[in-house]
C-alpha cells in the first residue's frame, strides 16, 4: 500500500501509450521546453489543464493553487509568470477558474480558518466589494463570484511588472480570463483578454458588468 503500484503501473501504460502513437516522443521532450501558454488554475483535482485543453505534456506551462489566486506576494506564482514570460516566452497566459470551486464558497459561507484563510483573502476582498450587486440565489451567486474571481485574478497578472514590462518592450502576449465546468467539461471565455495595459482596464470593467448585470438589484 505504501509503495503506490498501481500510479507506477499507470504511469508506464501511459508513457507507453504515448510512444506508440509519436515514436520518439520523450526524447524530443526532453530536449526542449518550448510552450506558447502559461495556465494559471486552481489546484482541484477535477481540473487538469493539460487534459481539458487538449494539450499534450511540453506544450503548457502550469502553476495551480487553491482557487486560483494571483497574488503579487506569492513567490511562487510571480516566479511562474516571470519564468514563463521572461524565458520561455510564452503567448498567452490564462488564468482559469471553475464553477463549483470550493475555496470561493469557504469565502461566502465564511468557513475557512487558519493558513487557507489567509490564502483566501484576496477572494474575501473581491466578495466584500461586490457582495450588494450578486444575485439572491446561494448557486447563482456562488458562480458570479467564480467568474468575478477569474476576472479580478487575470486583471492582477496584468498589473503585475512582469507583465507591463512585457508590453513596454513590445513583446507578443495576451492575457485571458477562463471558466470550467466540471458539470459539462467544457472551458467558456469571460472575454477578458488584454494584449495592452490599456486593453487591460477596458476588458476589466467590461466582462464585471456583464456578471453583475445578471443579478437582480
Amino acid at each position: 500500500m505504501r509503495l503506490l503500484k498501481e500510479l507506477f503501473e499507470n504511469n508506464r501504460a501511459w508513457a507507453e501509450s504515448i510512444e506508440r502513437r509519436s515514436p520518439g516522443f520523450f526524447s524530443q521532450l526532453a530536449a526542449q521546453q518550448a510552450p506558447e501558454y502559461f495556465w494559471i488554475g486552481c489546484a482541484d483535482s477535477r481540473v487538469p489543464a493539460n487534459e481539458i485543453a487538449g494539450l499534450m505534456p511540453g506544450e503548457i506551462f502550469v502553476h495551480r493553487n487553491i482557487a486560483n489566486i494571483v497574488n503579487p506576494f506569492d513567490h511562487n506564482c510571480a516566479a511562474c509568470l516571470e519564468y514563463s514570460v521572461d524565458v520561455l516566452r510564452v503567448k498567452h497566459v490564462i488564468v482559469v477558474g471553475h464553477y463549483g470551486c470550493g475555496g470561493v464558497r469557504a469565502v461566502i459561507e465564511d468557513h475557512y480558518r487558519g493558513k487557507v484563510g489567509e490564502w483566501l483573502a484576496p477572494i474575501r476582498a473581491i466578495y466584500q466589494k461586490y457582495e450588494a450587486r450578486l444575485h439572491s440565489d446561494a448557486r447563482a451567486r456562488w458562480d458570479a463570484l467564480c467568474e468575478l474571481n477569474v476576472i479580478e485574478q487575470s486583471a492582477a497578472v496584468c498589473q503585475s511588472p512582469i507583465v507591463r514590462q512585457a508590453w513596454s518592450r513590445g513583446q507578443e502576449l495576451a492575457i485571458h480570463g477562463w471558466i470550467y465546468s466540471v458539470a459539462d467539461g467544457l472551458l467558456r471565455d469571460l472575454n477578458v483578454t488584454a494584449a495592452s495595459a490599456e486593453e487591460a482596464d477596458a476588458a476589466e470593467r467590461a466582462a464585471i458588468e456583464r456578471v453583475l448585470a445578471q443579478a437582480p438589484i
